[in-house]
């Protein structure tokens, strides 16, 4: 069945507001669904879990929907699924409870291609405790992720290797099963960052060869919350206690402080979101979320290379990157024109763009002597109407 875009806006009350939203990875558009299980929820999920009377066991019921819905979101295991507030507060909390031997004399091999979420805190914890770091480069005429410099990055020292699987600045997706191989061959974890590609694709962890996948739930419409999911949840067992409750089990030992039930509502009810955006989409929740993603997909990737031809039209643009296999994400810059400028325009002609982030992938293809790039991202309420309001305002700066 075709995408219905007009079923899908009507689930975002925000589109009514008049601008033309090509923002989504600084937080989708919240649908109405989300914002009223969070209002309810803030009026009755006030108590902690732990408690034997109601409104106690009313959160510890919210927690645990809301490890399922993540499960069913990455085909994983409730028990696996370790909930906190950010994607780089988990990532940090993993390096911790991976314990101080681990590192000592080892490699952590990182990619400039991703999010600083997924680089900082291993830095960090390499520079403490003694592990050199590697680095794999993006290719600069695809803004792809190269998987066969893995096969020479990767030795025996290797520890932890830490990738995206989809580029926030390029929108290219990495061969994450490639690296998986490679990475599971030499004794390391492989950690990846699905958080630009979750509200566009229908994911398995089993498929991806992941140990661990992060998202963050901000990212397809929900509130900011993070999840980092683990392939196998017998593994959280063998690593050090971070919760402060001395009787945590499971993935509550790594979950530092309490969860707000409230906004643990709004992730269940972003999950089932995801799932019925496309009306025709019918079975269990996983089910529905596979439907749901692969039309959101087809129906985006069209709109995106619409996006990029009509862009490439530009004289003055010039798009980063080359990768058909990608996310609905673009990063571009304008000759002569400063970042910040062509964003003031664009919101000039009520068009919500993003100066693109500072990333080590645009560094590394001399955005900063382009005096910044703008990022351009759809989402399930993008039209072809809003792509060529987008397309003739860049015509008319340049």
């Amino acid at each position: 069945m075709t995408f219905d875009v007009a079923h899908a806006r009507g689930l975002f009350p925000s589109l009514g507001d008049g601008w033309i939203h090509f923002d989504p990875q600084a937080g989708m558009q919240i649908p109405d669904a989300v914002a009223s299980a969070v209002s309810t929820g803030f009026r009755s999920l006030v108590s902690a879990p732990g408690g034997v009377y109601p409104g106690s066991q009313a959160t510890l019921d919210v927690v645990s929907t809301a490890r399922r819905a993540i499960a069913d979101l990455l085909a994983a295991d409730a028990a696996g699924v370790v909930l906190g507030p950010s994607v780089a507060a988990l990532i940090g909390n993993l390096a911790d409870a991976y314990g101080t031997q681990r590192w000592w004399g080892t490699e952590v091999l990182l990619s400039k291609v991703d999010d600083e979420a997924n680089i900082v805190p291993w830095l960090r914890h390499a520079s403490a405790l003694g592990a050199r770091v590697r680095w794999a480069e993006m290719d600069i005429e695809t803004g792809q992720l190269p998987t066969e410099q893995f096969a020479d990055l990767i030795s025996d020292a290797t520890k932890i290797v830490a990738v995206t699987l989809a580029s926030s600045t390029t929108g290219a997706l990495t061969d994450i099963s490639e690296i998986a191989t490679l990475a599971h061959g030499a004794g390391a974890k492989l950690i990846v960052d699905a958080s630009s590609a979750a509200p566009y694709l229908s994911l398995d962890i089993a498929e991806l060869g992941a140990d661990v996948v992060v998202v963050s739930a901000d990212r397809w419409g929900g509130p900011r919350v993070a999840a980092m999911v683990f392939a196998d949840p017998a593994e959280i067992d063998g690593l050090e206690m971070l919760s402060i409750d001395p009787t945590a089990s499971g993935p509550a030992r790594l979950e530092v402080g309490q969860h707000q039930g409230a906004l643990l509502a709004g992730v269940i009810a972003s999950v089932e979101h995801l799932a019925s955006i496309d009306d025709d989409a019918i079975g269990k929740r996983r089910r529905r979320l596979v439907t749901s993603l692969d039309g959101l997909y087809e129906y985006l990737q069209r709109l995106m290379f619409y996006l990029i031809n009509s862009l490439e039209n530009l004289n003055p643009v010039r798009v980063f990157g080359t990768a058909e296999n990608r996310i609905p994400l673009v990063s571009f810059t304008v000759d002569g024109v400063s970042g910040d400028k062509v964003v003031r325009r664009l919101a000039d002609n009520g068009i919500c763009a993003l100066t693109a982030v500072p990333s080590r992938a645009l560094a590394q293809a001399g955005v900063d002597e382009a005096d910044g790039a703008v990022t351009i991202g759809l989402a399930p309420y993008s039209t072809p109407y809003e792509v060529d309001h987008l397309v003739r305002t860049l015509a008319s700066l340049a």
